[in-house]
C-alpha cells in the first residue's frame, strides 16, 4: 500500500484516489470542502506559472527535432487540418443532438441578465491580439497564442540557420529536460490539488443545480460522449489499430485532471506525458501537436457553441436558418482558436458568440451558474482531441516513413 501511495509510477492511481476522496468530501463535508478551496487554487497557480515555460520548450523542441523545414511544414498542415476537421465534425454532432433533444423547448427558467463584459471581436482585433506589440508583456501575462506564434517563428529560424544554431538547439533541449523535471516534481502535488478542486465543485455545485437546467447538462454530456466515440475513439481504432480499451486505459488519466481543473492549459502537462508514455507517440510530434492543440483545437467548444445556439434560439422561438447554422460553425471555429485555456473562459466567449449570431445573451446568466459542470465535459473533449490528433498524425508519419524506406529499398 505504501508503494502505491508514494511510487512515481502510481501517480495516476493516487490522482484517482484523490478524485474519489474529493467527491466524498464534497458530499459529506460541504462546508469544509469550500474552506479548503484555497489548496486547489494554489495548485492551479503553480501549474499556471509553468504553462508558458512548458509551451516554449515543448513547442521549440518539437519543431527543432522534427527534422527538415519540409517535415515541419507537412506536420503543421496536418495538425491544423485535423483540428479543423475534428471541430467541424464535432459541431455537426453537437447540432444534431441538440436538435433531437431541444432542451430550450422543455426548460422554464427566469432569464437572469449576464453581468460579464461582452465583446464582439473583429477580424482586426483577432490578429492584433495574436501579434502583441510587447513580446515580454505577452509572456508575463500568459498569452498562450502569442507565445506559441513567437516560439514557432523562433524555432523555425533555428532549423533554417542549421549547424551554426546547434548550441542554441542543444541549450533548448537541455532546458526542456530541466523544465520537465521541475514539472515532475509539481505533478506529485496533483492528487492533493484534485481533492480540493473536486470537493469544492461538488459542494458548491451540488445536486440542486441540476434541477433547473438538468436537460441542458444531460444534452451536453450526451453530445460529448457521442462525439468522442465517433470523432476520436473510432478513427484511432480504425487508423492505428489501437483498441478502444487501450485508448481508454491511457486517456482516463488525462480525464481525471481535466474534470477537476476544467482547464486545457493546466491539463496540458498530463496530456503530454500520457501521449508520449501511454500512446507511444514520438516526442517531437507530441511536443508540437499537443501545445498547439491546447490553443486552437476546441472540440468541446464545438459542442458548447452548437448546444448554446440551439438552446437560446429554441427558448426565444427564433429559428436558425441553414445559412445561420453555417455561419455559426465558421465563427465558432474562429472564436475558439483564440479561446483561453482557463476555467470559465467559455462564459464570455459564449456571450460574444450569441452577440455575433444576433441572439439574446440573457440566458448566459443561468448558464454561467452551471458552467463549471458543463466545462468539465467540454475541457475533457478538448484535451482528448489534442491527444487524438497527436496519435493520428504520428501514425501517418510512421506510415510515410515506412513507405519511403520501402521505396528506397526497391
Amino acid at each position: 500500500m505504501k508503494n502505491i501511495l508514494t511510487g512515481k509510477k502510481h501517480l495516476f492511481t493516487r490522482i484517482a484516489i484523490g478524485f474519489a476522496l474529493g467527491i466524498l468530501l464534497g458530499i459529506f463535508l460541504p462546508d469544509f470542502s469550500i474552506q479548503i478551496k484555497f489548496i486547489g487554487d494554489i495548485y492551479l497557480n503553480i501549474i499556471q506559472a509553468m504553462i508558458i515555460p512548458i509551451i516554449f520548450v515543448a513547442v521549440s523542441t518539437g519543431i527543432i527535432n522534427i527534422g527538415s523545414g519540409k517535415d515541419l511544414g507537412r506536420i503543421g498542415v496536418k495538425s491544423v487540418s485535423v483540428f479543423i476537421l475534428m471541430f467541424i465534425a464535432t459541431a455537426g454532432i453537437g447540432l444534431l443532438i441538440s436538435y433531437l433533444v431541444r432542451p430550450g423547448n422543455h426548460i422554464n427558467i427566469d432569464s437572469a441578465g449576464y453581468d460579464g463584459e461582452i465583446t464582439s471581436p473583429s477580424v482586426e482585433d483577432f490578429f492584433m491580439n495574436i501579434i502583441p506589440d510587447n513580446l515580454f508583456m505577452a509572456l508575463t501575462e500568459g498569452d498562450i497564442l502569442a507565445t506559441i506564434i513567437f516560439t514557432v517563428i523562433f524555432s523555425i529560424a533555428i532549423v533554417a540557420v542549421g549547424k551554426e544554431a546547434e548550441p542554441v538547439k542543444n541549450f533548448i533541449n537541455s532546458l526542456s529536460t530541466v523544465i520537465f523535471k521541475v514539472l515532475n516534481y509539481i505533478m506529485e502535488l496533483t492528487p492533493i490539488g484534485i481533492i480540493s478542486l473536486m470537493a469544492f465543485a461538488i459542494a458548491e455545485y451540488g445536486a440542486g443545480i441540476f434541477s433547473a437546467l438538468g436537460l441542458y447538462i444531460v444534452t451536453a454530456y450526451a453530445a460529448c460522449i457521442i462525439a468522442f466515440i465517433i470523432v476520436m475513439l473510432i478513427p484511432v481504432w480504425i487508423y492505428t489499430g489501437m483498441t478502444p480499451v487501450q485508448f481508454l486505459k491511457g486517456i482516463y488519466k488525462v480525464w481525471l485532471v481535466s474534470l477537476a481543473t476544467t482547464s486545457s492549459a493546466v491539463t496540458m502537462p498530463t496530456t503530454i506525458r500520457v501521449t508520449k508514455n501511454d500512446f507511444k507517440v514520438s516526442e517531437s510530434i507530441t511536443n508540437f501537436v499537443v501545445p498547439l492543440g491546447t490553443t486552437i483545437n476546441m472540440a468541446g467548444g464545438a459542442i458548447s457553441f452548437s448546444l448554446l445556439a440551439v438552446f437560446v434560439s429554441d427558448f426565444y422561438n427564433i429559428p436558425l436558418s441553414v445559412g445561420q447554422i453555417i455561419y455559426l460553425v465558421i465563427i465558432a471555429t474562429v472564436i475558439n482558436m483564440a479561446a483561453p485555456g482557463i476555467p470559465g473562459g467559455g462564459i464570455v466567449l459564449g456571450a460574444s458568440f450569441l452577440t455575433l449570431l444576433g441572439l439574446p445573451i440573457e440566458l448566459m446568466g443561468p448558464i454561467a451558474a452551471i458552467y463549471r459542470i458543463l466545462d468539465m465535459a467540454y475541457t475533457t473533449m478538448n484535451i482528448t482531441g489534442d491527444a487524438t490528433a497527436a496519435i493520428l498524425i504520428d501514425e501517418s508519419e510512421k506510415r510515410r516513413n515506412k513507405k519511403s524506406t520501402f521505396s528506397a529499398e526497391s
